[in-house]
């Protein structure tokens, strides 16, 4: 990057690491920081929407509704993260090529199943062969998204489920005596109020859902953890190590990039809870209040 940097023999000290750093490799390392913070960014309130459908269904009079919440929280929260984030991801990307291996490829002879291969049409892959890199790695995120939000959405849905049955029942009952219907009961009383008892339990889930990024290495997209492992075992002609290993160096170097980001959202969502306790007459806004004071 820098015009020093085109002898690496001949420079050392800060200059050597100022043009180590700055290798096309690092440069795609660092911004591999973007792909896990641009996750977290779609994933939380993609989850909390999943997580708000759930309880609420789990809520529903309608029976199959109720089956249906119900049954996805315990499903979902039943299955290792690990086994799900594994077996979901092979079973989504097979059943979409499968779907548009129907439409493109109506008249394919041969089996799709093949023992243990998966085969279908070169039209029907997702994505495309000669798709760019880009594109490549875009689904994979995608369907990362997806994943992590269905799995985060369960606990999300458990954690709203009990924040809304800790509402009192007596704030209710006065709405419907007011002539409330049960749906202005539901969003005019209840929801602003269960967030309260929700956040410390979503505050947790937001925790867990950070220290959970790695797993996108398991998914084939290229974060933080893919990048330390790469690095820190690499070794070149031009920039040759000192030490025969700098993987501890890295994932050091991840240890505080985390520890620093689950610092900051302590804050943020200590500031977020003091708002919505701000004027909030209810058992869980006082509970707050005194153990912030």
């Amino acid at each position: 990057m820098f015009s020093y940097c085109s002898d690496p023999s001949a420079i050392e000290g800060w200059a050597w690491i100022s043009c180590y750093l700055t290798t096309p490799k690092h440069l795609t390392a660092f911004s591999s920081v973007f792909t896990v913070l641009l996750l977290l960014a779609i994933t939380a309130p993609t989850a909390l929407l999943f997580g708000f459908a759930g309880a609420t269904a789990a809520r529903s009079h309608i029976a199959p509704l109720r089956w249906i919440g119900k049954g996805y929280t315990a499903i979902v929260r039943g299955v290792p993260d690990v086994a799900f984030f594994l077996f979901f991801v092979i079973a989504l990307d097979q059943g979409i090529e499968w779907l548009r291996h129907q439409v493109k490829c109506p008249d394919w002879p041969d089996a799709i199943r093949q023992g243990n291969d998966f085969v279908v049409c070169d039209a029907a892959k997702m994505p495309l062969s000669e798709a760019s890199a880009f594109v490549h790695q875009s689904y994979g995120f995608s369907i990362a998204v997806l994943t992590f939000a269905i799995v985060f959405g369960a606990f999300a849905a458990n954690v709203i489920y009990g924040a809304m049955r800790a509402v009192p029942r007596a704030q209710l009952e006065t709405a419907e005596a007011y002539g409330m219907s049960q749906r202005q009961t539901f969003w005019r009383i209840m929801v602003p109020q269960m967030w309260v008892y929700a956040l410390p339990g979503l505050s947790n889930l937001w925790m867990i859902l950070i220290k959970a990024t790695p797993l996108l290495f398991l998914l084939g997209v290229r974060d933080v953890v893919y990048w330390a492992k790469e690095l820190g075992g690499l070794k070149t002609d031009a920039f040759a190590y000192p030490h025969p290993d700098w993987r501890l160096w890295y994932f050091l170097g991840l240890l505080v990039f985390y520890l620093t980001l689950t610092k900051v959202s302590e804050i943020i969502l200590d500031r977020v809870m003091a708002r919505l306790t701000h004027g909030q007459a209810t058992a869980g806004g006082e509970s707050a209040r005194k153990a912030a004071s």
